[in-house]
């Protein structure tokens, strides 16, 4: 009798089928860089523009931030990670430098821990849906060849996205996902924004810390949106593009 064995060799969260590597687990550290001084001008009056002169003088061009997305099993959750050699900005922290965003891709759900000023919001929703483009364009992020995608996201704000099919969870930083493999770079030029992959580990991964975070007021999306609309409504242009570093 003869026996038919099918053997798949499994090495740090990783799958090899004749010489391709498909990566199950892992730790990413993304690199979230902004144009401070691109930010402050996009909505300024003209008769404010001392003032930005002003407060460029005092904060740099670019801010840095760290965060890690752990994956595994079908799930992850992006959280802040290491400290930032830059200095503190002198009118506080941006939107979304403490996002946790956990992602279930096998319920397609998400649960996000969000602050957003004084407020504590607890997001329990589907995962966002975008529709991507793919192109041939490709680039090399850590490491990793990715190919080039695009979307449009709150009705005009322009992505471009860099995903590799070599990991196998379809997230990506924040809350972007649904493309054919995991994002290593997103660009929002309208916000003078980008989330860069600096490096991926694919050992020590403790299954326990993927899990979705617990404090906050508890709503969805479109509560979130409604509350914090409410609230900047009086902002004018500063306000919207508070809503969208918000609401990513």
């Amino acid at each position: 009798m003869k026996r038919i064995c099918l053997v798949l060799f499994v090495c740090i969260g990783s799958i090899q089928f004749a010489g391709a590597q498909f990566i199950l687990k892992g730790k990413i550290e993304f690199e979230k860089t902004v144009n401070q001084h691109k930010q402050l001008m996009s909505s300024v009056d003209e008769e404010d523009m001392d003032w930005i002169n002003t407060m460029k003088k005092q904060i740099p061009e670019n801010k840095h931030t760290y965060f890690n997305l752990l994956f595994s099993d079908g799930k992850a959750r992006y959280e802040p990670g290491r400290e930032s050699n830059d200095k503190p900005t002198p009118f506080g922290e941006p939107p979304a430098n403490d996002n946790i965003i956990y992602s279930d891709f096998n319920t397609a759900h998400t649960t996000a821990a969000k602050q957003v000023f004084d407020e504590s919001f607890l997001i329990q929703d589907s995962l966002k849906k975008y529709k991507w483009r793919i192109t041939n364009d490709t680039r090399k992020i850590a490491g990793f060849e990715c190919r080039r995608a695009t979307t449009v996201i709150m009705d005009s704000v322009f992505v471009v996205a860099f995903y590799t099919d070599e990991i196998v969870a379809p997230g990506g930083p924040e809350s972007f996902n649904g493309l054919p493999g995991m994002i290593l770079g997103v660009v929002i030029p309208r916000l003078y924004t980008s989330w860069y992959a600096t490096k991926v580990e694919l050992s020590g991964i403790k299954e326990t810390a993927i899990a979705p975070p617990k404090k906050g007021k508890t709503t969805d999306y479109k509560g979130m949106e409604k509350t914090v609309q409410n609230s900047l409504k009086r902002w004018g242009k500063w306000g919207a593009r508070y809503i969208w570093q918000i609401m990513i």
